[in-house]
């Protein structure tokens, strides 16, 4: 038998889930940055960055799909 959540829980663990796609694309953009400016690797930059950048896209879009922001 399952048992369903409510509204609130169901925000709480939503919020926890997106909360680590937020992070992971932030660390990967500052990697990128890293990499770019320090190790003067920038091909390599350039990949870590886009790919930041899309998971923080996937974050927009999972938040506007789950809590309809955009009317």
């Amino acid at each position: 038998m399952k048992k369903r959540l409510t509204h609130d829980q169901e925000f709480q663990i939503m919020k926890i889930v997106l909360d680590k796609f937020l992070w992971i694309g932030t660390i990967l953009i500052l990697f990128a940055l890293y990499q770019g400016v320090v190790l003067n690797l920038v091909g390599e930059a350039i990949a870590w960055g886009i790919a930041g950048f899309i998971i923080w896209i996937l974050f927009g879009v999972l938040l506007v799909r789950e809590y309809e922001i955009i009317k």
